[in-house]
C-alpha cells in the first residue's frame, strides 16, 4: 500500500542535523502537520493537529521533555 502522502511536498525540518543522517521531514496539512524520518520515506508518519504541534514545539524549546 503506498504511503498516503507519497506525492506531497515534504520539506526538511530546520531542526534536523546534516550530520549522521538524523533528519525529519515535515508536511503541512490542512489539519496540522505530519513528520517522518527522511531515511524511510515510505515508512510511517506522525500527524499532529496545529495546536498539538505548537504545544510539542513549546515543550521541546523549554527543554521539558527529558
Amino acid at each position: 500500500m503506498p504511503h498516503p502522502h507519497e506525492d506531497a511536498r515534504w520539506f526538511k525540518s530546520s531542526y534536523s542535523s546534516e550530520q549522521g543522517g538524523e533528519c525529519l521531514e515535515a508536511l503541512r496539512l490542512s489539519s496540522g502537520i505530519a513528520i517522518r524520518d527522511s531515511k524511510d520515506k515510505s515508512g510511517p508518519s506522525l500527524q499532529f493537529s496545529a495546536d498539538a504541534w505548537q504545544s510539542l514545539l513549546a515543550e521541546i524549546k523549554a527543554d521539558r521533555l527529558g
